[in-house]
């Protein structure tokens, strides 16, 4: 189920049934000369989509801008300042709440997000804190989970891609986006066939690094077949720990 496919009266009705919601997180970025730019927001809404789909989640619309600075010198990335990444999650968050929702699982698709979603729960919860003094309403709940620290992705990407999977622009979140959209899918001949690896700074240093984007990894090992094996896994894993958070 999702939200921005709903009308106002079924989100009524859904939130006499449960006060959780799921929230897909991402980025705009560059991921290497075969990845789409919007992998990092994709990956985390394809999942939330099927789960949303089998078990009646209801999923939000993609947060799909984030903290990508270090791209900055790839065409078409979009990066935001952290506190406006915060204060937009902020207001997304207290919209919400305003509304009944209680807790919000946010699914993450950026290993650069993580700081900046984390000190953004922090100012959540002191609007909680210090806005709701003597109310007897139930506390607003966040949680962030990355799509690929679900239970078994992580073991099923190693076995997928056990030479190149590296740490940007992996084969395994490129056949995630393959999966969801086929049509989109690119062949390009990487050189080197695996990526070097190193340190991030500043934008322009990371392209003289990692010249075509990718960092330690071979995304040409790419397939739909390889993505839907992992989607299958993931919708399991965000199911279960959803569940439980709505349940919590």
């Amino acid at each position: 189920m999702q939200l921005h496919l709903s009308s106002w009266p079924e989100i009524e009705v859904y939130l006499t049934s449960s006060k959780a919601i799921l929230i897909p997180i991402g980025s705009t970025e560059q991921h290497g000369p075969n990845g789409l730019l919007g992998t990092d927001a994709l990956c985390p809404e394809i999942i939330a989509r099927r789960a949303g789909d089998e078990s009646g989640i209801l999923v939000g619309p993609t947060f799909n801008v984030g903290q990508a600075q270090h791209h900055m010198a790839f065409p078409g990335t979009i990066t935001l300042r952290p506190s406006t990444m915060i204060a937009a999650m902020l207001d997304w968050a207290q919209s919400l709440s305003r509304h009944g929702f209680e807790r919000i699982y946010w699914l993450n698709g950026h290993g650069g997000n993580i700081a900046t979603i984390n000190a953004a729960f922090s100012e959540i919860y002191h609007g909680v804190t210090f806005g709701t003094e003597g109310s007897n309403g139930p506390p607003l709940r966040c949680v962030l989970r990355n799509w690929w620290e679900l239970a078994g992705v992580m073991d099923l990407c190693k076995q997928l891609f056990p030479v190149g999977e590296g740490s940007h622009a992996t084969p395994s979140e490129v056949s995630v986006t393959y999966f969801g959209y086929p049509e989109a899918i690119k062949r390009v001949a990487m050189t080197p066939k695996i990526a070097p690896t190193g340190p991030i700074y500043d934008a322009e240093d990371y392209r003289r690094r990692f010249p075509d984007g990718r960092i330690g990894s071979d995304p040409s090992q790419a397939t739909p077949e390889a993505g839907e094996k992992i989607v299958t896994a993931a919708v399991k894993g965000v199911i279960a720990e959803f569940q439980q958070f709505a349940a919590s």
